[in-house]
């Protein structure tokens, strides 16, 4: 059996959600087994980035000041946001903006591995679906710098797996918010 085929993630676990006023920030924190110099490669390198993440970049985002475009996958529709990298120090601090989101990735040595930490400011309406999402991509990251990959795994595919719902119901609960189904937030 695959890896992919025998996939399930685990319970939600490492998040929380950083508030102030209207903005709400996730925050999600993976201990991951492969040193920062790998994992900065898979969070900056346009190939390794099209294997686990949520949108593709058609730049190297390891540089501060290095302007990509970014595409969602999976959209409906297609998705483009021009960003640029505002702080990139290798092996340790990664920020740029996905849209009108701002990602802010920090990785800190741990052992052999990477405690590798996403602050993701999202609206409240999403903020349980983006967190299931991430913590599958981060499982996905994990296995993709390991022996046995899984694949790309976003997108409707993703909100279709019994894994994802499962997530988004308890990062629901865990953040005290309602889990927002395949639609739009509820006003």
């Amino acid at each position: 059996m695959s890896a992919r085929a025998s996939y399930q993630p685990g319970a939600a676990y490492g998040a929380r959600v950083h508030r102030e006023g209207e903005k709400w920030t996730l925050v999600l924190v993976r201990d991951l087994r492969h040193p920062p110099q790998k994992v900065w490669a898979a969070l900056t390198d346009p190939a390794q980035l099209r294997e686990w993440a949520p949108f593709d970049s058609d730049q190297n985002l390891g540089t501060a000041g290095t302007t990509a475009r970014l595409s969602t996958v999976g959209a409906p529709s297609p998705m483009v946001a021009e960003t640029k990298v505002r702080q990139a120090e290798p092996h340790k601090l990664l920020v740029f903006s996905w849209g009108e989101q701002d990602l802010r990735w920090e990785l800190e040595p741990q052992g052999a591995g990477t405690r590798l930490t996403l602050w993701h400011n999202i609206n409240k309406g999403f903020i349980s679906m983006g967190a299931a999402g991430w913590h599958i991509c981060f499982d996905v990251l994990d296995a993709l710098l390991g022996p046995d990959p899984l694949g790309r795994m976003v997108g409707p595919q993703l909100m279709g797996f019994a894994g994802w719902q499962r997530l988004n119901v308890e990062y629901a609960k865990q953040f005290g918010v309602e889990p927002p189904s395949f639609g739009p937030p509820k006003k």
